[in-house]
């Protein structure tokens, strides 16, 4: 074990890569929308490569010296995103890198390789350890997949979330063992909110009046289906689609519209909109309300201090009971990214 920068014993750099999930070390100066979480003015920084993750980052580090960073830029689709040079180096001087597990971000996997060949102690921590994944989708494209073909996408069920929670709050006390205590109680707060957010899907699922979702989206609610046995029918297969929708793909969205009677339909706030109108061109839908896979936070939402829980509660739930003809369009209020995106 060595003396880490802020006085806590850590395991050296490769010692962590070898031990996944329970390698952290705290969090480092940027948050929601860019602007810093911090929790004191000395302590270990970690920075994440992923919202989600992040989020539940800061929420574990509440009441520590630790402070936690968001590296994807507002606005930006944390899945699909290429950052520039900067980023290393903000990696290598944190005391952690959290992220989302092998394969999912290329360029994630390239800064633990570039880590492990530096002097500094930047600690790793995988929030995938551990997670048990479900088989790819049929029809989701292979370079979306992780682990011999699984489904990356696990934090989207809030049961398979809890797991990543327990993975960043044992890197958390492993990085600073004084504030075990407080991470322990966030952890068991944050587990708590998502057993409520998994009731919360499960009702809406249970009141139902439609059996089958569409979104003009990549497919990366399979968890939502896999838990609340839902059918949820994607439009494009890859994060990476952009531009007019393939052929294939527009007549298959155009059957499952007209045999659902479907008239609105979800569209990924961080993802091209340009199928999703479409859709509203050639189809019989009349609108398309907001989803994301947490991937990111807008700016609206980020000067809210909307983190993964808000958004559930104010985008995708109130999109998914419109989509399952609970509620009526009209009587839904969305803060922004409303019908058809307006405000």
């Amino acid at each position: 074990m060595n003396s880490g920068r802020n006085g806590t014993r850590t395991a050296s750099r490769r010692q962590l890569l070898g031990l996944g999930a329970g390698c952290l070390a705290g969090g480092i100066a940027g948050c929601l929308g860019g602007s810093a979480t911090s929790n004191g003015d000395e302590g270990p920084t970690a920075v994440a490569s992923f919202f989600t993750f992040y989020d539940y980052g800061r929420r574990l580090a509440e009441g520590t010296a630790i402070t936690v960073e968001n590296l994807v830029p507002t606005g930006l689709h944390g899945h699909g995103w290429e950052p520039d040079p900067s980023i290393q180096r903000r990696i290598t001087d944190a005391d952690a890198f959290i992220y989302v597990g092998p394969e999912f971000q290329p360029w994630a996997d390239r800064a633990i390789e570039t880590v492990a060949g530096e002097t500094s102690e930047t600690a790793v921590v995988n929030a995938r350890e551990g997670v048990d994944l479900i088989d790819l989708s049929r029809g989701l494209d292979e370079d979306e997949a992780v682990e011999n073909a699984k489904d990356p996408h696990f934090w989207l069920d809030p049961q398979r979330a809890k797991r990543s929670v327990r993975n960043i709050a044992m890197g958390l006390a492993n990085l600073a063992p004084e504030a075990e205590e407080a991470i322990e109680e966030n952890a068991s707060a944050l587990e708590a909110d998502l057993d409520a957010l998994d009731a919360d899907w499960q009702s809406t699922f249970e009141a139902a009046d439609r059996e089958v979702v569409f979104l003009a989206a990549h497919n990366a609610f399979g968890y939502v289906a896999d838990r609340y046995g839902a059918t949820i029918e994607p439009l494009v297969v890859n994060l990476a689609a952009s531009g007019d929708v393939r052929p294939a793909d527009m007549r298959r969205a155009q059957e499952t519209i007209a045999a659902n009677e479907i008239r609105h339909i979800g569209a990924a706030v961080f993802e091209p909109i340009r199928p999703a109108k479409q859709l509203r061109e050639q189809t019989d839908v009349g609108a398309y309300f907001p989803v994301t896979p947490y991937a990111g936070t807008a700016e609206s939402w980020a000067e809210r201090g909307w983190g993964y829980f808000d958004i559930a509660r104010e985008v995708n739930l109130p999109t998914f009971r419109i989509l399952l003809g609970i509620d009526s369009p009209e009587d839904v209020r969305f803060a922004d990214y409303g019908r058809n995106f307006e405000p």
